[in-house]
């Protein structure tokens, strides 16, 4: 992004509402809308750059804590783009009370339902029918972060990487940081 971006207040409420819409769709996390905050930061307002999006996500995703600050990375380089350490605050702000306000409320009221109705038919087929959701929002997002790395007959080896991981995810109890640690690894050499 080389120009600053001109805020305005009603720019700011939009990323607010939008965030408080996305955060009743986020099903399985926040990670899940990841292919709409996209949409609407990237391609929709230009208010972010393709990189500094999936920086966005990377950083987050490793560092530790809960996986949703990629959202607080998001609306800080909002307000850095458009130029005021201030804005970066406020950008910030709006969208982790945005992403949060409504699915902790409704978590909160949705949980004390279902536990006092858990014997209920209803209740259970709910909760087996999400499973698939949240395993089709997470593709989604898997595949928009894929996309944005390049040529896939280039970049080869990150794709065995990659199946490779999920093979062993799948069928061992390796923890997670071994396998994080081998692909660092292998990054750090250049071999892929």
């Amino acid at each position: 992004m080389s120009a600053l971006l001109q805020m305005h207040p009603a720019d700011w409420l939009n990323l607010f509402l939008h965030y408080l819409s996305l955060s009743l769709l986020a099903v399985g996390g926040a990670i899940t809308t990841a292919p709409d905050m996209h949409r609407y930061l990237v391609d929709q307002q230009h208010w972010m750059s393709e990189s500094q999006f999936t920086a966005a996500i990377t950083l987050a995703q490793a560092a530790p804590g809960p996986n949703v600050l990629f959202i607080a990375l998001m609306g800080w380089q909002v307000g850095v783009n458009s130029g005021s350490l201030l804005n970066a605050l406020m950008g910030m702000a709006i969208t982790m009370t945005g992403i949060l306000l409504p699915s902790a409320t409704l978590t909160y009221v949705a949980s004390r339902w279902g536990h006092n109705n858990r014997d209920l038919r209803a209740v259970r087929a709910f909760k087996q029918g999400m499973a698939p959701v949240v395993v089709g929002l997470i593709l989604a997002t898997g595949w928009l972060m894929s996309r944005a790395h390049g040529d896939p007959a280039r970049d080869w080896p990150l794709w065995l990487l990659t199946a490779v991981t999920a093979v062993v995810v799948w069928k061992t109890r390796v923890h997670l940081l071994w396998l994080l640690a081998a692909g660092g690894l292998l990054g750090w050499f250049g071999w892929i």
